[in-house]
C-alpha cells in the first residue's frame, strides 16, 4: 500500500517495516532518534505524516555495530581528512568493512582496522591472518588511533597520489580510485564502500563535522532521509544484476522490495532457505556464471569466509566452484580454483 508524504515522495509502507528490527531503548543511539522523531513530528501534520511518525517510533535506527562504531570514530576520521586530505567518509566505509565494525579478530586483537599488511618497510609488530593467501603478515598497532594515522599515511604513497586529484567529497571517485589503484583485489570493492557510505551517509563527514556536535535541523533532515532511501541500488559486474546487502537483510526482505520471487532470489544465491545474510555480500538477481573471472585464477578463504563467500564475490556458481575444488575443505586458509 502506497502513501504519499509531506513532499510528494511515494513511501511504500511495507518495505519501510520490512527495513525496522527493535530499537536500542537504553542507548544514546535510541534517545537521540525518539528525540528527533519526535520533533519530527510535532512539526509536521497530516495522514501519511503520521503514519511515518508511528512507524518511526517502533523502528530500528538505534544502536547497531555499525552505528555504534561510526559514532566511535568519527570524529578520529575528520581529524585524519583535516590532517592527511583522506575523506572522513572513505576512511570510515574502509573501516567498517575491512574491521566488521572493529569486531574482526585483527581489529580486536592488533588494533588493525583497515586490513593493512606489511610490507617490506614495516618494522613493527605484526600477527598472520588468512587473506588472499594463507598466513599473510599484517600490522599491529597499539591504539585504533595509530591504525587510523597508518591508513592515512599509507594512502599518500605514490601509489594512491591520483586520489588526491579528486574532490574530496567525490566519494564515489575516491572509492574506485582505490580499487583501481590496488588497495583490494575484490572485484566489488568499491560497490561495497559506496553502499555502505550511502547507506549511513558518511559523506556528511566529509564537511567536518561530526555527530557528536549537529546542528539541530541537519540532523532532522539527515534521519527523515535517513529513513526514506534505505532501498538498495541495482549494480552491475562481469554482467551480473547485483545489490549489496545491509545489515539485517533476509533474501525475503530483498526480493519483497525488489519485486523478485524470493525462490528464484535463494536459487541464483546458491541458498536453500531464507535467513539473514552476511553484511555487505552480494545478492544476485540472476543466475551467476559458469566461470570464474578473467582477471583472477585463485583466491583464498579468508576469516569468517567459505565457499558460498567466494562463490558470491566473484559471480561464480557455488558447484562449479566445488567442481573446481573437489578435495579441498570449506575453511579459512584454503586456496580454492576460479578457473
Amino acid at each position: 500500500m502506497q502513501y504519499r508524504d509531506f513532499s510528494g515522495v511515494y513511501i511504500i509502507m511495507d518495505t519501510l517495516f520490512l527495513s525496522m528490527t527493535s530499537p536500542s531503548v537504553g542507548s544514546d543511539s535510541g534517545r537521540r532518534n525518539h528525540n528527533i522523531i519526535s520533533r519530527f513530528c510535532r512539526n509536521w501534520r497530516g495522514l501519511a505524516a503520521g503514519m511515518l511518525c508511528i512507524l518511526s517510533v517502533s523502528s530500528a535506527f538505534g544502536a547497531n555495530h555499525y552505528e555504534e562504531y561510526i559514532e566511535k570514530y568519527a570524529e578520529m576520521a575528520i581529524d585524519q581528512m583535516n590532517t592527511y586530505g583522506v575523506p572522513a567518509s572513505i576512511t570510515l566505509a574502509q573501516g567498517l568493512l575491512e574491521s566488521a565494525a572493529g569486531r574482526s579478530t585483527l581489529a580486536r586483537e592488533g588494533n588493525n582496522h583497515f586490513g593493512i599488511k606489511c610490507h617490506k618497510e614495516w618494522n613493527g609488530r605484526s600477527m598472520l591472518r588468512n587473506d588472499d593467501k594463507p598466513n599473510e603478515c599484517f600490522r599491529v598497532y597499539n591504539s585504533a588511533a595509530e591504525s587510523f594515522k597508518d591508513h592515512s599515511l599509507f594512502l599518500r604513497r605514490n601509489r594512491y597520489a591520483s586520489l588526491f586529484d579528486l574532490d574530496i567529497k567525490d566519494y564515489n571517485g575516491w572509492a574506485r580510485g582505490l580499487k583501481k589503484c590496488g588497495y583490494a583485489t575484490d572485484p566489488n570493492y568499491a560497490a561495497r564502500l559506496i553502499s555502505i557510505i550511502e547507506l549511513y551517509q558518511l559523506n556528511r563527514f566529509d564537511s567536518g563535522y561530526s555527530r557528536q556536535h549537529p546542528h539541530e535541523a541537519a540532523e532532522t533532515a539527515e534521519f527523515i532521509h535517513k529513513m526514506l532511501q534505505r532501498k538498495h541500488v541495482v549494480r552491475r559486474n562481469r554482467g551480473l544484476h547485483y545489490v549489496i546487502a545491509q545489515p539485517g537483510d533476509t533474501y525475503g526482505k530483498i526480493a519483497l522490495e525488489l519485486n523478485v520471487k524470493a525462490s528464484n532470489l535463494l536459487k541464483y544465491n546458491d541458498v536453500e532457505k531464507d535467513g539473514e545474510i552476511k553484511p555487505w555480500e552480494e545478492v544476485y538477481l540472476q543466475e551467476k556464471l559458469e566461470e570464474g573471472p578473467a582477471t583472477a585464477s585463485k583466491a583464498t578463504i579468508g576469516e569468517g569466509e567459505s565457499f558460498h563467500s567466494l562463490a558470491q564475490r566473484y559471480g561464480i556458481k557455488l558447484s562449479t566452484l566445488r567442481r573446481l575444488n573437489p578435495n579441498t575443505p570449506d575453511r579459512p586458509g584454503e586456496t580454492l580454483r576460479l578457473q
